[in-house]
This record gives structure tokens, C-alpha cells and sequence, in this order.
């Protein structure tokens, strides 16, 4: 089968699926892409499909006017119909969550379940601030094994993480080539992410949208993006919803520590 499709606009877009069974759709953060699954993709018993957003990974670039939550929840369905899937369950990581929360607002009949990574419907001012700051900008580190160094001592909010993740996760996120380090996504996601960031929206409504539906939360418990009054205020309105707080984790876990695994396993049973 090959791993592309072409969305409603012409748009190419790269995909994987990979194993038997449960068919979960995997959705990665703002500016990465479905290798962010590779660590937690052997600890999951399932049919594990990861979408490479437009503009992100191997992915066309297109119109950054498209790089949009609610074109992206089309190109997912775009996806689903391709491999004649009437239902997926969605992992979803960040924007991947909020992509969820739409889907379940406006497709909800197409879905088995969700998982959310360290996303909840209020996005926390400092987590955003952050956000701004990086997205569409080069690292000043010209090489993998810098990039690793600098965030292995920066990312004070990781805790314990040794250094073939580190660079696992900045040759994810970056390409090293002679003049150093360039991203592995369209930098005009920077504009679109600029013009979409207004006066705060009720998200809450997408959030409870999920009524019903298997779900699970996963938060970094030093996250700076979902604070822990919004998980709280999630488990209360969804008093069954699985929940996992991972220790030494900030904005997002990699989903392959102990206490994710545990909820995704929960949440995964749950639906077979």
C-alpha cells in the first residue's frame, strides 16, 4: 500500500499502518509528525496508523491558509475514507487532541475513542508564549548531537531522559545538512499559528463532545501547556475518563513511561 494519499485539495499527504486489530489514528503535536509515535508504537497491540500533517514531515507543503485545525480534522477524515475505515480510535498529542475534540464535535460517529496527550480545551499562556517563540525559527545548533546537549540541559521540566532519546528527538524534529539544522516542516506554519491565536474560544464545548466516547488523559506533571486545574476540571466532567499524571515529564510525554502505558492499555481494552 503506499503511504501517500492525496487530501480534497490535492495535497499530498504521507501516512503509515502498521499492525493487526483496534484501528488507532495517531495524531502527532503542532510541528512534528508521526515518527513521534516510535516509542510507545511496540508497547500498543493494535493497528497503528500515523498521519504527517500537511506542511509537516514527509508531507506536501501547501497553503499556509490551510494550515488550519479544522482543515487538518478534514484531512483525517480525507485518511479514514482512503482505507475505508468507518471508525478509528485517535491518539492525539497536542494539536493532535484538539483535532480529536473537533472531530468528536462534528464527526462524532466516526469515532471509537480518545486518548489526549497532555491537551485539554484551556491552553495555558505560558505554554503558548513558548509556542510563539520556537515555531518556524531554525535551532542555532548546527548539528543532532548539539541540538540533544542543548535540550538534555535546558529542558529542565524532563527529568531523567537519556541521550539517544534526546537525539531521537531532534532528528525527528530537524534535518542536519552542511549549513546545520533545518526543519522538517513548512516554517509558514509560524504564520498560520500567529494569525489563529485570538482572544481565548470556549473550547469546553469540544471537550464535552467527547461524551460517551472512551477516553483517556495523559499530562506531563510539569506540563506548561495543560494545567493541572484543567485536567481536574476534565476529570470532573468525565468522572470515567482514564487519567495519568507522568512524573518528570513536561510538554508532552513520550507515552512510553509506565504510567501512559498503563492508561493507553486501559483505554485500548476498553473498546475491544
Amino acid at each position: 500500500m503506499m503511504p501517500f494519499f492525496a487530501a480534497a485539495d490535492g495535497v499530498k499527504l504521507h501516512y503509515t499502518d502498521e499492525g493487526d486489530g483496534l484501528p488507532v489514528l495517531a495524531l502527532a503535536g503542532l510541528t512534528r509528525n508521526g515518527r513521534d509515535f516510535d516509542h510507545v508504537a511496540p508497547h500498543l497491540p493494535v493497528r497503528l496508523i500515523r498521519l504527517d500533517y500537511r506542511g509537516r514531515g514527509q508531507s506536501d507543503w501547501a497553503d499556509s491558509e490551510t494550515y488550519t485545525i479544522p482543515q487538518e480534522a478534514q484531512d483525517v477524515l480525507a485518511l479514514m475514507d482512503h482505507l475505508g475505515l468507518e471508525k478509528v480510535a485517535i491518539l492525539g498529542t497536542s494539536r493532535g487532541g484538539l483535532i480529536a475534540m473537533v472531530l468528536a464535535a462534528t464527526a462524532r460517529d466516526r469515532l471509537l475513542g480518545v486518548a489526549l496527550n497532555d491537551i485539554g480545551p484551556e491552553i495555558a499562556d505560558k505554554g503558548l508564549d513558548v509556542i510563539k517563540d520556537y515555531i518556524g525559527k531554525r535551532p542555532l545548533q548546527a548539528t543532532y548531537a548539539e541540538a540533544a546537549a542543548f535540550r538534555a540541559k535546558v529542558w529542565s521540566h524532563f527529568q531523567d531522559v537519556p541521550m539517544e532519546r534526546w537525539l531521537a528527538e531532534v532528528s525527528n524534529h530537524y534535518e542536519e545538512r552542511g549549513d546545520g539544522l533545518h526543519l522538517r516542516y513548512d516554517p509558514k506554519l509560524r504564520d498560520a499559528v500567529l494569525k489563529s491565536v485570538a482572544p481565548a474560544t470556549d473550547l469546553w464545548p469540544l471537550f464535552d463532545a467527547l461524551d460517551g466516547l472512551p477516553l483517556a488523559l495523559i499530562r506531563g506533571a510539569n506540563s506548561d501547556l495543560l494545567t493541572e486545574a484543567c485536567a481536574d476540571e476534565m476529570a470532573r466532567r468525565r468522572p470515567d475518563m482514564i487519567r495519568a499524571e507522568v512524573p518528570g515529564r513536561g510538554h508532552v510525554p513520550f507515552l512510553d513511561e509506565p504510567e501512559a502505558l498503563a492508561a493507553l492499555t486501559a483505554w485500548v481494552e476498553k473498546m475491544q
